[in-house]
């Protein structure tokens, strides 16, 4: 059962390569940018001729969400046409997609948790473009799992986790958005449940969400991340309000895991928890 990881080069993608290693899967590969970019569509074809997938990971996103104000098109052609284009190519290989979204496609201005049936109204030029990338993948292959998750961190790559343990290190004190609260996400974790679903045989295909337990605000995860790494700075508290960015991010987004959690028997972290083993391994490679 071959699997392609698009994106691979990127956070979730070496997360993949990370996990499947340690699982010992064999039948997958992880394509460069160059031999998998996937606004050509005729390199996709050649490739999936080639790999003969049962699955496709899409982890290729513009995700640079303020700069997506600025940069629509590249953002929505990669967001949107990017993810039609790779439904296209494994409706016509009859390989399988797992696509990889956002909380950010929700207005965030409701707290509740929020179902995969809500109605999805992104405040953002991001949130926008995967969510037209969502409907693009649903109107042309019937075979996917769009999995939106939501703040998503690990070892590799630009995140917050890691952005917070360089700048504890820089500075004195740092102030941290305090009202915006969702739940964070331990690529790793996500990265299990992708492969655990294409061990699973399962037909139910849709959208689900996926993040780590429990809820935080940005400010409260900076917090644990230097209390669990032991960094002494002065975290200051700071509204959304007093600290205005050019993209509009949800307030409160907060996912409902139960579809995914039922239809897949799965066990989810505890943010924090993983956070700890996040910042563990972080520590273990510097030392």
């Amino acid at each position: 059962m071959k699997i392609v990881v698009l994106g691979a080069s990127g956070q979730l993608g070496s997360c993949l390569k990370k996990v499947a290693a340690e699982r010992n899967i064999t039948d997958i590969s992880f394509p460069s940018e160059q031999d998998g970019n996937i606004l050509d569509e005729a390199l996709l074809d050649k490739l999936f001729a080639a790999e003969k997938p049962a699955f496709v990971i899409n982890c290729a996103a513009y995700t640079a969400v303020d700069k997506a104000e600025d940069e629509v098109d590249i953002c929505r052609k990669v967001n949107r046409d990017g993810a039609a284009y790779i439904a296209k190519a494994c409706a016509a290989h009859g390989a399988a997609l797992i696509h990889i979204s956002t909380d950010f496609v929700f207005k965030g201005n409701v707290t509740g948790l929020l179902t995969e049936t809500d109605p999805a109204e992104p405040e953002n030029i991001y949130g926008l473009t995967k969510l037209e990338g969502e409907a693009a993948i649903a109107e042309i292959l019937p075979a996917h799992f769009t999995l939106r998750t939501s703040w998503l961190y690990s070892e590799y790559g630009n995140n917050f986790v890691k952005t917070m343990l360089r700048l504890g290190k820089e500075r004195d004190q740092l102030g941290v958005i305090v009202d915006q609260v969702g739940s964070p996400t331990y690529a790793i974790d996500l990265a299990g449940t992708i492969l655990d679903i294409t061990e699973s045989d399962s037909t139910a295909y849709g959208i689900f969400h996926y993040s780590n337990e429990g809820v935080t605000s940005w400010y409260d995860f900076a917090k644990a991340v230097f209390d669990i790494s032991k960094t002494e700075v002065k975290l200051n508290p700071v509204k959304t309000s007093e600290y205005v960015t050019k993209a509009v991010r949800p307030a409160y987004s907060v996912m409902d895991k139960s579809k995914i959690k039922s239809t897949f028997a799965l066990q989810i972290p505890y943010w924090r928890d993983s956070l700890t083993v996040c910042l563990q391994r972080l520590a273990a490679e510097q030392s």
